[in-house]
């Protein structure tokens, strides 16, 4: 009996420290960065001089290459502080107009620095701006994806960050309308690139250089998606933000911010395989290099010029005979990190663990299955909501026979409760006396006093899966429900301290998020309170006490979590209320809820 006492005490110690944490350290820690991440993009704003369109530029930012021998050419910008628009004036551009994307190429480096995401929308509603992704580098929040060549001094000038292409008047990039680049370095070596792209967020990059000059020429590729700021980031455990790629075996890196600050170079050696970029919570920008030829690559943080982030690659070099061509093919992935797009470009164009950019977590073989689940009922239901409804039943008959067992113990359990009280009033304060007593009654019965603890130990993985698929999936992002649920992965957005919208002040404004209790959480705590008062009374006081509170308690943690979540576990709750009230009545045990719930709430008779 002290060591279930413990064993409870340690439960409860344990969630008091994680609330603790999250609101004493991780809250306060992200909200530092976020200062910190805008005073910074104000002093780049700041220290940038003011310029006239294509006259100043902010020099240094080459970079050595992975391996050391020829660098990855830098890119000679404009200083940050342009608007958008001033920035895109300023070179030629051909337009991208998609389903799924629009805005431009840049036809100084062919490089995709002007994109937003048609399909999404910064707020839950409809006429808010769309997401942007890419802007050119002379804005403060710069971030593109570019892929070039280099050339040894012999072979001539490659096209790198600055190189002016050339392309035919009126182009536009759709998804059935490639464009053609040209560029000619006037020693011999011409470089024809094809860019096309699909109906979703992948672009091709198929580059032909062909070599009618008298010598052999050398080039190699490079690629690389760089990021002129560092952005807010969740900050929490269950979701990886930054640089991250598959890299041949050495398997996914994913590498944070601040990893990157501290070791500025992480560079890999050569792989013929994988994948790299950087990534946001739903959005990313991948690069995948040539497969089946080798390439090294590297994620770094740069500080010279201007301060970057940047995940790179360079090819091995191709030679090309005085007559001859070479071809190749870069895919740029920049978009929305929609599960069935990822798995579709992994599965057609054989990208090694493409999929891995969504963060599933370690326990993806729990994680992704939830998702296609909930998904195909989504398919069939049309509302994210009440496909996490469906969810709960199918797991519910999933483990409805160990469940099953686990209450018929838990109703003989109740069934002994008296004999259990004639042992604690004959054996009093002798704890070894009466847990022996316990014991000797348990095995009488046939009952197996921690079997009811296996339908909570089944739901904590069910639990963390939904978990990881509400918060990291963008199909759930602004995914209604019904009535005011207009966003299943936020937290409900009603509040108990303005009679949920009935007053006229927000309570976000005055009170920690612990304590906006919504409508759903309290439904949650309401629901767990009944199930848990059906349950066996502990015969220890302490276990008794935390039996109490702890739907109080998890009442106000669940306040911050995703609404889809909380709607999951009060509907799971009530299911399990039904199922052990109609086996304990299959059993003949008695359910004193109503009993329980009026002696909870009984005066006490005070003795004098």
């Amino acid at each position: 009996m002290e060591n279930n006492r413990n064993y409870f005490v340690a439960i409860l110690l344990s969630v008091l420290v994680l609330v603790a944490w999250q609101f004493l350290y991780v809250t306060p820690k992200i909200e530092r960065e976020r200062v910190a991440a805008e005073a910074l993009q104000a002093e780049q704003a700041a220290q940038a001089p003011a310029t006239s369109a294509g006259n100043t530029t902010t020099p240094g930012l080459s970079a050595e290459a992975p391996g050391g021998d020829v660098a990855i050419p830098g890119s000679t910008t404009q200083a940050a502080g342009l608007s958008r628009e001033e920035a895109v004036a300023q070179t030629g551009r051909i337009a991208i107009d998609t389903p799924s994307l629009s805005g431009s190429i840049n036809l100084s480096g062919a490089r995709i620095d002007d994109l937003l995401l048609k399909e999404y929308h910064q707020t839950i509603d409809p006429t808010s701006p769309n997401i942007t992704l890419f802007s050119p580098a002379a804005m403060a929040d710069g971030y593109f994806a570019e892929v070039g060549f280099i050339a040894d001094a012999q072979s001539g000038p490659a096209p790198g960050p600055n190189t002016v292409w050339t392309a035919a008047e009126g182009q536009t990039l759709t998804e059935s309308s490639p464009v053609t680049l040209t560029y000619d370095n006037g020693e011999g070596l011409v470089f024809t690139r094809v860019i096309s792209v699909d109906e979703h967020y992948l672009f091709s990059f198929e580059d032909t250089i062909a070599n009618s000059g008298e010598a052999a020429a050398s080039v190699a590729g490079y690629g690389r998606v760089t990021r002129f700021f560092k952005p807010q980031t969740e900050g929490i455990y269950v979701l990886h933000e930054g640089l991250v790629g598959v890299i041949g075996e050495d398997g996914l890196q994913e590498i944070d911010y601040s990893d990157v600050e501290d070791t500025p170079i992480i560079a890999h050696g050569k792989a013929t395989a994988g994948w790299m970029g950087i990534t946001d919570k739903y959005w990313a920008a991948a690069l995948v290099p040539p497969q089946g030829a080798g390439f090294e690559t590297r994620f770094a943080h740069f500080t010279d010029g201007r301060a970057r982030y940047q995940s790179d690659f360079k090819t091995d070099t191709m030679a090309i005979a005085p007559g001859g061509s070479v071809t190749s093919k870069t895919l740029v992935f920049a978009g929305a990190k929609e599960v069935p797009v990822i798995e579709g470009y992994q599965s057609q164009f054989d990208i090694l663990n493409f999929d891995l950019m969504i963060d599933w977590g370690w326990f993806y073989f729990i994680t992704k299955p939830m998702f296609w689940l909930i998904d195909y009922l989504y398919k069939l239901f049309g509302n994210f909501g009440v496909a996490i409804l469906a969810t709960t039943v199918v797991v519910k008959l999933i483990f409805f026979p160990l469940a099953n067992k686990s209450y018929v113990s838990m109703a003989n359990m109740k069934k002994v409760q008296p004999k259990l009280e004639e042992l604690k009033a004959k054996h009093g304060d002798d704890k070894m006396a009466l847990q022996q007593g316990m014991m000797e009654l348990y095995k009488k019965e046939k009952i197996n006093p921690v079997a009811g603890c296996w339908p909570v130990l089944l739901q904590i993985p069910v639990f963390f899966a939904l978990y990881k698929v509400l918060y990291i999936t963008i199909e759930m992002r602004h995914a209604p429900f019904f009535g005011w649920i207009r966003d299943l992965s936020a937290p409900d957005p009603s509040s108990i301290w303005n009679l949920f919208g009935l007053l006229p002040w927000e309570p976000a404004l005055y009170l920690p998020a612990i304590m906006l209790l919504g409508v759903w959480p309290i439904i949650m705590g309401i629901t767990m309170f009944i199930q848990m008062r059906m349950n066996p009374t502990p015969p220890d006081p302490t276990q008794a006490m935390i039996f109490t509170w702890m739907p109080v308690m998890f009442t106000f943690m669940l306040s911050t979590f995703p609404a889809g979540l909380v709607i999951y576990w009060a509907w799971n709750n009530t299911l399990s209320v039904l199922q052990q009230g109609v086996i304990m009545k299959r059993q003949g045990a008695k359910i004193e809820l109503w009993d329980n719930l009026r002696a909870m709430f009984k005066p006490k008779n005070k003795t004098t």
